[in-house]
């Protein structure tokens, strides 16, 4: 057996480890599909010989590539829409829970994933790391370039919020999944006193220049503007529309889309607060389309 070979193998058998990390700190089976390509190609760029620790060096290579991807996931989902204030979202207060084994029962689950998409990078990867998969922390220190205590920190401040966060905030995203829900079903029925409903008094609505454009009805008028404040400027824009809406979760939140064929082409990101929509972002530029996760789509009503 050759060299190339032997190096193949080996790999192979650290891919199942390498794929499970990388899902658990991307929420995504393709990112992590990827994720793990990349290391292998990057392996194959490497003088093996050199690797001293070939489990340690692939997982530091995920560990940074996943770091990466969960950097730019931010930036993206913090960048405003050009023109368009950003749409504050609700803090989520850790505080003290039950022991954080319980909490990692369902680790591979869609509760857990929802929940460690509220920490930053840094902390879900120290978090995912020591909490999931027993690395130690000086090992975890090295790939995030912080020293240990400031690793221990980063771990412990996610453990916190994962336990804080582990009920409640998966109670309150599926209840604003059922206003969400909701209100596209008194959009498609023209509920009037639906819509007025589930709006709050200040409500607001901004859309961005693709969406604008896509909007217009036969006269040419387009439906949507940049912003809409107020609740009787925003409801008339969805009475009697909404058709071919779904719901979803847009990276984590609840949120309704529009995707022909299967194919995402739209998002409306709500923002809802004690049981009422205070805000929608309507986004139709492909690119931020594109780099939305969509998961959990509903059926077509």
């Amino acid at each position: 057996m050759n060299d190339s070979h032997r190096l193949a193998e080996q790999f192979q058998s650290h891919r199942a480890r390498l794929e499970a990390v990388a899902f658990r700190m991307l929420g995504s089976h393709a990112e992590a599909e990827d994720v793990v390509q990349e290391a292998w190609l990057r392996l194959n760029r490497t003088d093996a010989g050199e690797v001293a620790n070939l489990a340690g060096w692939l997982t530091t290579v995920v560990t940074r590539l996943s770091l990466d991807l969960l950097r730019a996931r931010k930036v993206r989902a913090e960048e405003p829409m050009e023109g368009v204030p950003e749409t504050a979202l609700p803090a989520v207060d850790g505080h003290a829970g039950p022991e954080h084994e319980a909490l990692l029962a369902d680790a591979v689950g869609p509760a857990m994933l929802v929940v460690l998409d509220t920490l930053a990078p840094a902390e879900r990867v120290a978090f995912v790391l020591h909490d999931m998969f027993a690395v130690p922390f000086d090992e975890i220190a090295r790939m995030l370039d912080r020293s240990l205590e400031a690793t221990r920190q980063l771990a412990s401040r996610a453990r916190r919020r994962v336990q804080g966060a582990g009920v409640d905030g998966i109670a309150d995203r599926e209840r604003a999944r059922q206003v969400v829900d909701a209100f596209l079903l008194a959009s498609r029925t023209g509920d009037l006193q639906g819509l007025l409903s589930l709006l709050a008094p200040d409500v607001v609505m901004r859309a961005d220049v693709a969406a604008i454009e896509g909007s217009r009805d036969k006269e040419g008028a387009p439906v949507l503007t940049r912003e809409r404040r107020g609740i009787d400027a925003v409801v008339g824009a969805f009475l009697g529309r909404a058709q071919a809406a779904q719901t979803a979760l847009v990276d984590g939140l609840p949120a309704a889309i529009w995707a022909p064929g299967g194919v995402p082409r739209a998002l409306f990101r709500m923002t809802v607060r004690e049981g009422h929509i205070i805000a929608i972002d309507v986004v139709a530029d492909p690119a931020r389309v594109a780099s939305a996760r969509v998961t959990e789509i509903g059926p077509l009503p």
